[in-house]
């Protein structure tokens, strides 16, 4: 059986910040690093990379996601960072300290490098890269410019919540666990 070895991959003409804008049409600022603009085109909802791997654990459909260091970044439909209070206090989270965030109109986030062409490491890289001509299947509250395909953003943010939680109360245990094994035992 012979052996075959891939075409070599086309060179990298523009860089990174050309790429976005042209294979996605998402505005990319040129420089070191390459900022993706929020709320044109998506929103972004950010939270700790270990609830974020907890999430894509439980849901399996939702728009691309990338990890920056230890934050995950999950993209929505634009308009859902608005929407994320009300919707937090609407699903019972609104009085919970989740460190989940959302990032809308006027926001950035670090651009990972195009799916399959090399970065450098810890900088930003996709876990699930976005696709050309898929914008309509962002998680997006209906009426907000999802479609019927569309991840459900009401399910989304209630996951992410419950795993933002799951993550603190995790983190704060070991803590817990470890000042009480660090101190020394009190003799009377």
């Amino acid at each position: 059986m012979p052996f075959t070895v891939p075409s070599p991959r086309a060179p990298f003409e523009g860089g990174t910040a050309q790429w976005y804008r042209s294979e996605l049409g998402w505005a990319a600022t040129d420089g070191s690093p390459v900022r993706l603009t929020t709320g044109v085109r998506f929103d972004v909802l950010d939270l700790p990379a270990d609830a974020g791997a907890a999430v894509l654990r439980r849901v399996a459909r939702t728009g691309p996601v990338a990890l920056m260091g230890q934050r995950m970044r999950l993209l929505v439909a634009p308009g859902s960072a608005e929407e994320l209070p009300g919707l937090l206090d609407w699903l019972e989270w609104g009085g919970v300290d989740l460190d989940l965030t959302a990032l809308g109109t006027g926001g950035a986030m670090t651009a990972p490098p195009p799916p399959g062409r090399p970065g450098t490491w810890p900088a930003a890289m996709w876990l699930r890269p976005p696709a050309p001509g898929r914008e309509a299947q962002l998680p997006a509250l209906a009426g907000l410019g999802g479609s019927g395909d569309a991840p459900d953003l009401v399910r989304l943010v209630d996951t992410a919540a419950t795993e933002c939680h799951r993550a603190r109360l995790t983190r704060t245990a070991r803590t817990d666990t470890r000042r009480a094994t660090s101190q020394p035992l009190a003799f009377s």
